[in-house]
């Protein structure tokens, strides 16, 4: 498939006679895609049934007689203020009680009926005007579903829906009482109109509690966006995205992306590193203008899987951000870099935010390609020298995985729900994983938890995956090599209820979690022949083949058959060791590349990416900072 350069363009804020020169200069860059209407329901509708598509209509002429192609995006997640006026209480409100007011953006309960409809009223008037329109090539729904910690709300909307949702899954409070075991602490309800949110509680809520409204509120940012996918499919053929976001886990993105054509997330790697990556001093100075090497590679790969190999960059960041805690400049060639990066891990498209900075409101600290007097900004040079390599590229192929890693978004729920570490975060643990396999020089598969055949890969790891789903259950012998659970596996019920016989409950591995420590840190277990675990330990009682031994005895990883299971939290040269060695038992070729260097298979070609602020040599090859190479692929 051919890969393409695209760029998010607000035609509202700009006059309209520039509007030509904008899109003459974007084809003369060499972009293609240009994404429009996300935010613009106040100009499309500036009172209730008052509309004003007149504009669009131009805009979008303008673009696509330029030879752009469109992403229209549904302007959902900005209702204009005389929306509050008609729905004062669709607000979401905080875990405080504290409703999100009108001012910024995504200020909606996913749970307010009444919203929902006007939703569904501009998203077909948007459908039955452009979804023919031969400019309109792709549509993305809202934006950032999650965004601002916007997922939960603990509105009245939220509340009764809740209870309905409750009351259809239970059928009877005396079901949900013995499901949450509210015999504890005299929980018990008698009617379903009694159950209130799971917030303000004196001490921490019941965590079944906490877990089925987790589910709820995903089940809701779900049924929201179905809502407008189903619009306009029925009155177009493109295919329709939504943009999801870095490490945002509040949602199910498996279950959204069902009825969406391609996933899409937008990487702000600076942004990123400084905002919301566990890494010490030293590690974030290193990479401070070039992002963690693995972050973005991470969301690439599991945004594949969540577009079932259908993805794009729908933002990616050219310069300084404005809402991480420090906002770095990229280093030379790191906006390239991120770009080819995406085109390896087999984007179809990348779109930088934004074309032209905006010299007013929230955002005008954040960098665009062009600065806000239209002079060229850096990252302009580095997204036309891409458009000019990828004219002369061949295809960019999607090459399959060494290795697979599961991704459970529930999961995260339920251990953000009970930690029992403060160190204890399930996409930290997962993250972990993939930056061992990365260092290892490997690619990597990220599947859902509900996989139903692992007959292609050799190795899959499943680190804290607090239920196991009977699919994957299932699934376990197809896969031809090993699969490993990691820490705290199969740990709870489904109803958050510690299962008997004891965990992981693995089928044919004899092995019981009798008990677990969290490590605050500076604290660690100890491993025989060196090693240690950090955050997280478990002692087990084993029939099972040990594999490897605490310094004390105890189990540290036992197998049986294709099973392993890995009773602790790995320090990271621990855990890449382990992983090395698995490797080398079902004879996956591994490499220890260098901090910084990362590599990825792309059908005939390997690329090379240095992600290091100092010039890089490695298996022949010399990479200066920011630095990629292509090279024809050495391996099958």
């Amino acid at each position: 498939m051919q890969r393409a350069l695209g760029v998010c363009y607000y035609p509202e804020h700009w006059p309209e006679a520039q509007w030509r020169e904008d899109a003459a200069r974007m084809v003369e860059a060499g972009l293609t895609w240009v994404r429009v209407g996300e935010f613009a329901w106040s100009r499309l509708e500036p009172a209730p049934g008052q509309t004003e598509f007149d504009w669009l209509d131009r805009a979008i002429e303008v673009l696509g007689k330029a030879g752009l192609q469109v992403v229209l995006g549904t302007p959902t997640a900005t209702p204009p203020r005389w929306m509050i006026e008609r729905h004062p209480d669709m607000l979401a409100v905080d875990e405080a009680g504290h409703p999100r007011k009108f001012g910024s953006r995504r200020h909606y309960c996913f749970s307010h009926r009444a919203y929902l409809d006007d939703c569904k009223r501009i998203v077909t008037l948007l459908a039955q005007r452009y979804g023919r329109n031969p400019h309109v090539a792709a549509w993305q729904t809202d934006n950032e579903y999650g965004c601002h910690d916007t997922t939960l709300s603990y509105s009245d909307a939220a509340r009764s829906a809740f209870r309905d949702w409750l009351a259809q899954k239970y059928q009877s409070t005396d079901a949900l009482n013995r499901a949450w075991g509210n015999v504890f602490w005299s929980m018990d309800y008698a009617r379903f109109d009694q159950i209130d949110m799971p917030n303000l509680t004196v001490t921490e809520p019941n965590p079944a509690h906490v877990m089925d409204f987790r589910r709820f509120s995903s089940d809701q940012v779900v049924a929201f966006n179905r809502a407008q996918a189903e619009i306009i499919r029925h009155h177009s053929d493109a295919p329709i995205a939504h943009n999801y976001m870095g490490r945002i886990t509040d949602f199910d993105h498996f279950a959204v992306g069902v009825d969406l054509d391609i996933a899409s997330w937008d990487s702000y790697p600076l942004g990123f590193l400084s905002d919301r990556l566990e890494a010490d001093a030293a590690h974030k100075a290193a990479f401070l203008r070039q992002g963690d090497p693995d972050f973005q590679a991470f969301h690439h790969d599991l945004y594949r899987a969540v577009g079932r190999g259908r993805w794009w960059v729908m933002e990616q960041q050219p310069g300084p951000v404005n809402w991480a805690p420090f906002n770095p400049a990229p280093l030379p060639g790191m906006v390239r870099l991120w770009t080819w990066e995406a085109f390896a891990h087999g984007a179809e498209a990348v779109c930088y935010f934004r074309w032209r900075q905006a010299p007013f409101a929230q955002e005008q600290m954040h960098a665009g390609l062009l600065r806000p007097d239209s002079a060229p900004a850096p990252g302009l040079a580095e997204a036309t020298q891409v458009a000019l390599e990828l004219a002369d590229a061949p295809d960019v192929a999607c090459t399959p995985g060494d290795v697979a890693l599961i991704f459970d978004y529930a999961s995260a729920w339920a251990w953000q729900t009970q930690p029992q570490g403060a160190d204890f975060d399930y996409f930290r643990l997962c993250f972990a994983w993939y930056q061992a396999l990365r260092r290892l020089g490997l690619n990597i598969d990220i599947l859902p938890p509900d996989t139903r055949d692992l007959s292609r890969w050799k190795l899959v790891l499943a680190p804290g995956l607090y239920t196991l789903p009977e699919s994957l259950r299932a699934a376990l012998p197809t896969c031809p090599g090993t699969v490993v659970f990691g820490p705290r596996a199969n740990a709870k019920t489904p109803d958050f209820a510690t299962p008997v016989p004891l965990p992981p409950a693995l089928p044919g591995l004899d092995a019981r979690v009798t008990r677990v420590e969290s490590l605050p840190r500076g604290a660690s277990v100890s491993l025989e022949g060196g090693g240690r675990f950090v955050h997280w330990a478990e002692d087990l009682e084993s029939r099972a083949r040990v594999v490897l031994r605490r310094a004390d005895g105890q189990p540290a990883m036992v197998g049986a058959d294709g099973l392993r299971y890995l009773a602790g939290w790995p320090e990271p040269g621990t855990l890449r060791g382990l992983l090395r060695d698995l490797c080398a038992e079902r004879n996956i070729m591994t490499q220890d590349l260098p901090e910084g260097l990362r590599l990825r298979d792309a059908g005939s070609w390997r690329f090379w990416f240095n992600h290091a602020a100092h010039a890089v040599t490695w298996a022949g090859h010399s990479l200066p900072p920011a630095g990629v190479l292509r090279e024809s692929k050495v391996r099958s």
